[in-house]
């Protein structure tokens, strides 16, 4: 029988970051093939891209892949944040700070998205 003699310490985000890290590169990676697809196939000018983006499944597939690099881009800045930033105070004014960027990063996006 193992004991433990210290307790557990940490976040533990582990398995899960991986995990998200993992699935949410796949899906901007599945949207620039479909761009590519797109560019090189069907948008030639401004006018077909602007017709490609007025459909709502593209506009509602980018919205889901901006939120996955949002997520994605904040596990990793926290995971960055928590292992090399020791002074708490500074740790978590550095990540107010991000979650503010990614916060209007992402309003902005739906801005221009539904414009």
């Amino acid at each position: 029988m193992v004991t433990r003699t210290k307790p557990l310490t940490g976040a533990h985000y582990g398995l899960i970051d991986w995990l998200i890290q993992r699935v949410t590169a796949v899906l901007m990676v599945l949207y620039l093939l479909l761009l590519a697809w797109v560019f090189t196939t069907q948008a030639s000018d401004y006018v077909g891209l602007k017709s490609i983006f007025a459909s709502q499944w593209m506009r509602i597939f980018s919205l889901l892949v901006f939120i996955g690099l949002c997520w994605h881009a904040w596990v990793g800045i926290r995971n960055v944040l928590m292992d090399y930033v020791k002074i708490t105070s500074i740790r978590l004014s550095v990540q107010v700070l991000v979650i503010t960027a990614l916060l209007f990063y992402l309003i902005w996006f739906i801005d221009v998205l539904w414009r």
